[in-house]
């Protein structure tokens, strides 16, 4: 059965926003924080419409409130509709309303978002293959969108797999040593647990579409290599993929990310859908969120992971061994291990 769409839209949206919220219906529209709170509403579409400088400040106010209140939202999933008066901010707001919403218990659908620019080129790309003005293509994929809230994510049937990539050195790694803490409570399931280390993912050459789908139908890459034979197979039959990323510079490693950028070969197989995405950051000082919003951007919202509830957990430790000096460390641990438990189960 599928479930009925809650619209958040707080401040007025323009007339293409409108259009797209349109698509949605039937919808019932929360007024509150409160009310989103207080009712049993499981599917949850967020309206924003950005000022010149890239914000929704009506929308921030609801989610500051949200968060003042202690809001738990693990009863609910969500997704975006977001309009912008210039060409930029789409996607840098989309990341930290998922990223809020995501810390009081929210879980996101894969590819969460449909964004508008000013000039709807953003939809530019799609005329390849669709034969719609960009405001027609708007609106279909707003209407996707709200067909994909409603239906939800599909549920695992089977004894989950957890494939965990991580780049950083054993010796030193604060990352490294609370993700062991976790492991200690994840006996009963499967994990592939793979390093790459200097020079082993190269990163991606650009192909074009074409050429990138044609080794995909032969489940290669250009390269081929590490990323062919170990990684992606561990990425395509894993149900809980978990990336660890120390914070060295507010941003993912580059080992990382080169393999981040070399999923495009898989995604042009197969939907990540139901398959979920979680991280691990520890910062030397500060800018966890940083690292955990850019996880969020490049793959809950462009490569379509989904996000559950409070997926990426951040501390900040600096010397090694650090992370057992945080207060209540073993049991953050163990409420990590439950939390992905509970997404396998």
């Amino acid at each position: 059965m599928e479930d009925k769409i809650y619209l958040v839209s707080p401040s007025s949206p323009s007339s293409i926003l409108s259009s797209m919220i349109s698509e949605i219906n039937p919808y019932k529209t929360i007024v509150s924080p409160l009310e989103l709170m207080e009712s049993s509403c499981r599917a949850v579409l967020f309206s924003c419409e950005l000022s010149p400088l890239g914000y929704d400040y009506e929308m921030l106010k609801f989610l500051e409130e949200l968060k003042s209140h202690d809001a738990k939202l693990n009863h609910c999933r969500g997704a975006l509709l977001i309009h912008s008066s210039s060409d930029l901010y789409t996607k840098d707001f989309a990341q930290q309303i998922i990223y809020l919403l995501n810390s009081m218990g929210m879980c996101f659908i894969g590819h969460p978002l449909v964004e508008a620019t000013s000039t709807l080129r953003n939809f530019a790309t799609w005329q390849k293959t669709l034969p719609l003005s960009l405001e027609e293509i708007a609106l279909l994929q707003a209407k996707k969108l709200g067909l994909r809230l409603r239906e939800g994510i599909v549920s695992h049937k089977k004894p989950g797999k957890i494939t965990v990539l991580y780049s950083s050195p054993h010796k030193s790694s604060n990352t490294l040593q609370f993700w062991h803490l976790v492991k200690e409570h994840l006996g009963q399931f499967q994990i592939d647990e793979i390093q790459i280390e200097n020079g082993k993912v190269v990163d991606c050459k650009g192909c074009s579409y074409t050429l990138c789908l044609h080794y995909g139908k032969q489940h290669s890459c250009f390269y081929g290599g590490f990323m062919v034979e170990d990684i992606l197979p561990a990425i395509e039959l894993c149900d809980v993929l978990l990336f660890l990323c120390p914070n060295y510079n507010d941003s993912i490693s580059a080992n990382l990310t080169a393999v981040i950028n070399r999923l495009t070969v898989l995604y042009n197989l197969m939907s990540f859908h139901t398959k979920a995405v979680l991280g691990i950051v520890v910062s030397g000082n500060s800018g966890g969120d940083s690292v955990a919003k850019q996880l969020i951007g490049a793959l809950n919202i462009n490569k379509g992971f989904y996000l559950p509830p409070k997926a990426v957990f951040t501390a900040t430790a600096n010397d090694p061994n650090d992370i057992c000096k945080i207060p209540n460390i073993f049991e953050l641990a163990e409420t990590y291990a439950e939390q992905i438990k509970a997404i396998l189960k």
